[in-house]
């Protein structure tokens, strides 16, 4: 990566960093979980929507934090 892409990524990242994240907190992942309902009432199913992308990377962020912190129901 070329220190131009370095350095649009940084001032692009910086207005972003307060809204896309990796939750570390409970209270972090309720925020993160908003925001990707507020992006899917947005978004919908439209694959070639801009941020369609986005809504899968947080999905996975989302799915990350669940399998490391959330604990499976047990079918009883």
């Amino acid at each position: 990566m070329q220190n131009t892409e370095i350095e649009r990524a940084v001032s692009g990242w910086a207005p972003l960093s307060k809204t896309i994240f990796v939750p570390h907190s409970e209270e972090e992942y309720a925020r993160i979980v908003a925001f990707l309902d507020h992006l899917t009432d947005e978004v919908g199913e439209n694959e070639d929507h801009p941020l369609a992308s986005l809504m899968e990377l947080l999905s996975v962020v989302i799915e990350h934090y669940e399998s490391a912190h959330v604990p499976e129901l047990t079918e009883g």
